[in-house]
């Protein structure tokens, strides 16, 4: 990556949430359990989903893609967070920086788009039923979550090029605890507001069309939904979409915030806070919103803890 020959900074520093030893170490021990949680909350989705036979459904193969990429998501930030708390030295290179920021929002795209991949299954799960099978058929859904992967490379991987080609002169010092557009562009001895307008544009692209996806989606759902005579049936069919809106509620809410308020909304601390959110406590709680209000997951859970207790070998 060639940098502008004005920019002399190789390093920068994260400042994290605190200088204090006492609450560093207090805060290594909350976000290590959060993180373990998110791992084994994850991968257990995965093992179940691919194990049973009863889960080789569209929409627990979009729920598999999403715990991984959760892992995948927590991992770019959650890791060398932890080694902060820890070390004296709270340094990332330039270049470690840079790709940081690119697997964190190449990987915030691919969430959103995967979660209006999701909301689409469930449009055509409750409003056409009898075609399901297949318009969600295995090509087709295989094609949708390669398109919500590859969704946001080429356009990351161009924004972070542009971030930090900018003259870094001094400060190095990041308000954050991870590589961030907003906080770095702050750095910046350039003027960065093309940058800024370009984060924005791009924001608007891979964060709002596919929040606006999602939202057609659930108004024609619950159009549907609300058509059914059968009390029994509302409550079933709009209990196959409550922890996708449980879980695009929360992503796009700190999402949007973040990446789509104008500056003045902004704080280093609110922008920690929410950045905390949804980088590390919506991959830990999507597993819990996924599985405890999923009867056929639980069904199967309970059933392999009582195999597992029953065993002679317990």
């Amino acid at each position: 990556m060639i940098r502008d020959n004005q920019s002399y900074v190789t390093e920068f520093i994260l400042l994290g949430f605190s200088s204090d030893p006492t609450v560093q170490g207090l805060l290594f021990l909350v976000f290590s359990i959060m993180y373990i949680l998110t791992l084994i909350g994850n991968v257990t989705i995965i093992l179940i989903v691919t194990a049973d036979s009863l889960l080789q459904k569209p929409m627990y193969y979009f729920i598999r893609n999403l715990a991984f990429l959760e892992i995948c998501y927590t991992s770019v930030t959650v890791p060398e967070m932890l080694v902060n708390f820890l070390s004296e030295d709270k340094s990332v290179s330039f270049f470690g920086c840079a790709t940081q920021m690119f697997f964190f929002s190449f990987l915030g795209d691919a969430e959103c788009c995967l979660l209006a991949v999701m909301s689409y299954d469930r449009y055509v799960a409750i409003c056409s039923p009898l075609h399901y099978g297949t318009i969600m058929n295995k090509k087709v859904c295989a094609q949708m979550v390669a398109a919500c992967w590859i969704s946001g490379i080429v356009y990351e991987f161009g924004q972070t090029v542009l971030v930090f080609t900018l003259p870094f002169c001094g400060p190095n010092k990041v308000d954050h605890f991870f590589c961030d557009i907003p906080p770095i562009l702050k750095l910046s001895c350039q003027d960065p507001s093309q940058n800024e307008i370009s984060v924005f544009i791009g924001s608007v692209i891979l964060i709002l069309i596919p929040f606006l996806f999602i939202l057609i989606s659930y108004i024609r759902i619950l159009s549907t939904i609300l058509r059914i005579r059968s009390a029994e049936r509302r409550c079933k069919a709009f209990s196959t979409c409550a922890s996708h809106l449980i879980s695009v509620s929360l992503f796009y809410g700190t999402g949007i915030f973040t990446y789509l308020l104008p500056n003045s909304w902004h704080s280093p601390i609110v922008d920690k806070l929410f950045a905390l959110f949804y980088a590390v406590l919506i991959p830990m709680l999507n597993p819990l919103i996924y599985s405890l209000r999923n009867k056929e997951v639980l069904d199967i859970l309970s059933k392999r803890i009582g195999r597992k207790m029953n065993s002679p070998s317990f």
